[in-house]
């Protein structure tokens, strides 16, 4: 049987705070990719679950849940995998640029994407 979702939180590369429920079996870590103004892509790990090994064999069915109000992000991904295959998820969204310029004149914002890479891996434990 699977278990409760646990909570945690990190800070990205513009230092905007999101919170991540996670399947504490399953989830190893969430690294968040945006490009910068520079051009460069910056990739970094925005949680990493705490545990080191997983306490028992994940569920066939996997929910992780990644929220930031400020940016306007609220994403579930549930992931249905009864042979326990599935390594890697990746999210991409859309978010409001914070180098925001004033609105087109069709009243446009502008927009950056953010891509949210889930990864398993948690070994098991003794």
């Amino acid at each position: 049987m699977a278990r409760h979702n646990r909570e945690g939180e990190g800070e990205d590369q513009r230092g905007f705070c999101y919170r991540v429920s996670y399947q504490p079996d399953w989830l190893r870590h969430v690294k968040i990719s945006r490009e910068l103004p520079t051009g460069r892509q910056s990739t970094m790990t925005l949680f990493r679950n705490p545990r080191e090994t997983r306490a028992r064999v994940p569920g066939s069915r996997v929910r992780t849940r990644i929220t930031c109000p400020e940016q306007g992000v609220d994403v579930e991904v549930v992931v249905r995998c009864s042979r326990r295959t599935v390594q890697r998820v990746t999210v991409t969204c859309r978010v409001p640029s914070p180098e925001e310029a004033p609105a087109t004149a069709r009243g446009a914002s502008r927009t950056e994407e953010i891509s949210f890479i889930l990864e398993n891996g948690l070994p098991p434990g003794r």
